[in-house]
């Protein structure tokens, strides 16, 4: 049976160290950061994340601001707020949270943040420093992953490492992290020929696509690192009774809620074949919040 590469707990460590260098600059005189936060619209999923958000600010002494916006607000009305977070000395950090209703552009808001304040990391000044291997604001989850990985003693230098998924937000920084700890990294995506093949030559696979339960056991050498970067929320009981066969204990979940989350990689098919895995919940997902308090905590030192 693989590891289980415990996200929480490794989050819980990110966040102690974040509440330490609080701490430090409080006893220096300075104030606490401040992360601003804006959400539009009623999206219940995106109302969770600020939740889980602000009380993690809370643990660790970090000041939350909510900025509520309808779902009908004007982008010229977001653009505004945005505009006025940039100009305030007492916000380090300003995050738009996704997704944005429709008639918004999102990435005409998330190019308008700062860099300096760019805590999500999104920014292309941001994404180019990380091109180039400089110090910046990097995209949270994939810096929580590195992090966790480091932690757990796995050693890149020279692994085949698949990133399964290119997005801007996690498969493309992903890759680019690995390649600078010296991983040869191939990107893999939906028109990839022979997709099951590729992901089987990874040392280390991270599965970010947003696709509950494509990477079958099969897909995964044996010893393999896999990172699960999905979070999905399976309702279909067909999909359901195919993705849990390995889990007895979710698909029982399943049949008694009639909705169960999980990640892009069948989870009990990988224990029985890598040498190590995140779950879900509870692997990348409580990481991607510590990475972004730890941006945060990074703005206000680099601010002053």
């Amino acid at each position: 049976m693989a590891t289980i590469l415990d996200g929480k707990a490794h989050a819980d460590r990110m966040l102690e160290v974040v509440r330490q260098g609080v701490e430090a600059r409080m006893a220096r005189g300075l104030r606490a950061p401040a992360l601003a936060v804006v959400l539009v619209g009623d999206d219940p999923a995106s109302h969770v994340y600020v939740r889980n958000k602000a009380a993690a600010c809370a643990k660790v002494g970090i000041t939350s601001l909510e900025h509520r916006l309808g779902a009908d607000t004007p982008q010229a009305e977001l653009d505004a707020l945005i505009d006025r977070l940039n100009a305030d000395p007492a916000v380090d950090g300003i995050l738009v949270q996704l997704p944005l209703p429709k008639g918004l552009d999102s990435k005409e808001a998330l190019h308008r943040i700062s860099p300096a304040k760019d805590v999500d990391g999104f920014h292309p000044m941001n994404q180019g420093l990380l091109l180039e291997g400089l110090p910046g604001l990097r995209p949270c989850t994939p810096t929580a992953c590195m992090s966790l990985l480091a932690h757990h003693g796995v050693d890149l230098k020279g692994l085949r490492a698949v990133v399964l998924g290119r997005s801007e937000i996690v498969g493309k920084p992903m890759a680019l992290m690995l390649l600078e700890q010296h991983a040869t990294v191939t990107i893999a995506h939906s028109r990839t020929k022979d997709l099951a093949a590729v992901c089987r030559e990874a040392d280390l696979l991270v599965a970010a696509v947003g696709r509950p339960g494509l990477v079958e056991g099969s897909w995964i050498k044996p010893g393999a690192v896999v990172v699960d970067v999905g979070i999905n929320r399976v309702e279909d009981p067909g999909l359901a009774a195919r993705i849990f066969a390995g889990e007895p204990k979710k698909l029982e979940a399943f049949q008694a809620k009639g909705a169960v989350l999980c990640g892009d990689v069948r989870f009990g098919e990988a224990m029985d074949v890598a040498s190590a895995v995140t779950p879900v919940p509870g692997g990348v997902g409580p990481l991607t919040i510590a990475g972004l308090l730890t941006n945060t905590l990074q703005a206000a030192n680099q601010q002053g």
